[in-house]
């Protein structure tokens, strides 16, 4: 696992954290040191590579024989911006004992709040110091993904067809997929290695939309407020107090759809909140959406169309393409099986590039990486479980031609 792991520990040494507020593809010019490195290091391996001008890496990989189809396997670059991914030192813990795991003086990843750290007593493990985030969201997948291709290329009796590899920017801000150039890459369908614990074959994500809702209020001096003065942020709160308060994600499980506020900033003047919007039925998706504007067409008659808000959707639920591929899960659940792993076949309560994907004429289900508490300062990766999603990646090329 000795290459696996330095590749990982150099990967999350770049600082690919995306950022909404940018326009420009990918969101931040960091992303692209990794993406560069990346195509160094797979045209080191033989692998024809290059990054596109939107920061896509492509990699093709001609077959030792035909196979019936061409796969792909997709990870993306950039880390959530929830936390800094700048400086990131990881710490490798070999044979962990399944006990609290002390991050720094002020934070301990503890089993009290994450019972399942007792699943990985005997594993080796890398966390965080606490001041970062990991990165093994996704970096662990490119990894899985670089390490597979590198053995089987490696492999002197290794049979397989053609395969291609892809690592997108932005998904953590939901437009990993939107300059994805699914005709040249030339798969018949793919997978991303983008998903948590062990086992986790995911073919159902949410629908997803954002909201930005802006208000306009009217600041006077408070001294002479009286039947004057318009105060947006108390606007603010009404907004968000006449949304469901038992469908926040802090409240939600399963196939529970929810709303969270990502942020809000404002003054007497004016108030911006942002939002997210999540469902896996496409039904209650747009149920949600339009509670959101009842509310502005609500607020709007009691405070004179002082509010403006936009909603965009963002990807949608990928079992509606899926459903007409389910040879694509039989092959995964075969590879699960030949890595001795039991699939966990559930729904992703979030999205991967996959998502936009398979709406984009790519079916891309999603697989496992060993990742657990991503997007803050208790992420962390079993290096034992990215071993097994690395075979799991292996397997299926094997099947292909088999």
């Amino acid at each position: 696992m000795t290459n696996m792991l330095d590749r990982f520990l150099k990967y999350v040494s770049f600082e690919t954290t995306s950022d909404e507020a940018s326009e420009s593809c990918p969101s931040t010019e960091r992303q692209l040191a990794l993406g560069n490195y990346l195509v160094e290091e797979l045209s080191s391996l033989g692998i024809e590579a290059e990054i596109d001008e939107n920061g896509y890496v492509y990699g093709r990989i001609p077959g030792r024989v035909k196979a019936k189809k061409t796969v792909g396997f997709i990870a993306h670059m950039d880390t959530a911006p929830d936390m800094s991914g700048k400086d990131v030192k990881p710490r490798i813990i070999e044979n962990y004992d399944g006990a609290d795991i002390k991050l720094n003086d002020d934070f301990t990843t503890s089993v009290k709040d994450f019972p399942f750290l007792k699943d990985l007593r005997g594993q080796t493990i890398v966390t965080t110091d606490g001041n970062t985030l990991l990165g093994a969201d996704d970096k662990a997948g490119i990894a899985i993904i670089v390490s597979a291709v590198e053995e089987i290329l490696k492999d002197p009796d290794a049979s397989y067809g053609d395969i291609r590899i892809a690592f997108t920017p932005d998904e953590e801000i939901g437009r990993g997929a939107d300059k994805f150039n699914v005709k040249d890459f030339g798969a018949d369908f793919a997978f991303t290695v983008d998903g948590g614990p062990l086992g986790e074959l995911e073919y159902e994500t949410f629908n997803a939309a954002s909201c930005k809702v802006e208000i306009q209020g009217k600041n006077v001096h408070p001294g002479s407020a009286k039947d004057t003065m318009v105060n947006s942020q108390l606007i603010a709160m009404e907004f968000n107090s006449m949304l469901p308060v038992n469908e926040r994600p802090e409240y939600t499980e399963g196939y529970e759809g929810f709303s969270l506020l990502l942020s809000m900033e404002g003054s007497v003047e004016s108030t911006r909140m942002s939002y997210i919007i999540r469902d896996h039925s496409r039904e209650k998706f747009e149920a949600r959406k339009k509670l959101f504007e009842d509310i502005a067409d609500f607020l709007n008659k009691k405070y004179k169309d002082r509010i403006k808000i936009e909603i965009k959707d963002q990807y949608y639920n990928m079992r509606e393409k899926l459903e007409d591929h389910m040879e694509i899960i039989d092959l995964a659940k075969a590879a699960f099986d030949m890595a001795g792993v039991e699939p966990v076949i559930g729904p992703v309560r979030g999205g991967t590039d996959g998502s936009k994907l398979s709406f984009m004429g790519l079916p891309t289900p999603n697989i496992f990486t060993g990742g657990y508490n991503y997007h803050g300062r208790y992420e962390l990766v079993s290096l034992d479980q990215m071993e097994k999603s690395k075979e799991v990646v292996k397997n299926i090329i094997k099947l292909l031609v088999e």
